[in-house]
């Protein structure tokens, strides 16, 4: 990822960070608006809270876009825990629709090509990485 593509991910997380509760809610609307089976993996619990971790990861990924390094075993522990909820790997599909629309929409016409190009982008990146740890850990152990 390229520089400027990561500097529009930091700006516009800014943005977003600056009213990050709103955007947690609207995006867990879009995620169950988009797979409604996806609200029982939440079962009961604290949306708002959720919303906070949701915030605080995409943050902890935006700020480690210059040293992927230390990103990516936090992201694959993540994948490897979320297995432990239910999520299979359709999911993150879901997700990253879900993820766009609410930049979308608390965008509006801000939301550019340019923008919605680098926010796909850096959530294919973090998608991949979380879906092949997903499947290693699944995978048997060689002897």
């Amino acid at each position: 990822m390229n520089d400027e593509t990561i500097h529009l991910l930091e700006t516009s997380f800014a943005e977003v960070a600056a009213i990050r509760e709103p955007a947690a809610a609207l995006f867990y609307e879009r995620l169950f608006a988009n797979d409604p089976s996806l609200r029982s993996l939440f079962g009961g619990a604290d949306m708002k809270a959720q919303g906070q971790k949701l915030m605080a990861a995409l943050g902890f990924v935006v700020g480690g876009l210059r040293k992927p390094a230390t990103v990516v075993p936090t992201l694959e522990s993540l994948a490897i825990r979320h297995l432990d909820y239910g999520v299979r790997d359709s999911h993150y599909t879901t997700v990253g629709t879900a993820l766009i629309e609410t930049l979308a929409l608390s965008f509006g016409a801000r939301f550019t090509p340019e923008l919605r190009k680098a926010w796909t982008e850096a959530y294919d990146l973090v998608s991949t990485i979380m879906r092949e740890a997903a499947v290693r850990s699944r995978a048997p152990a060689v002897a």
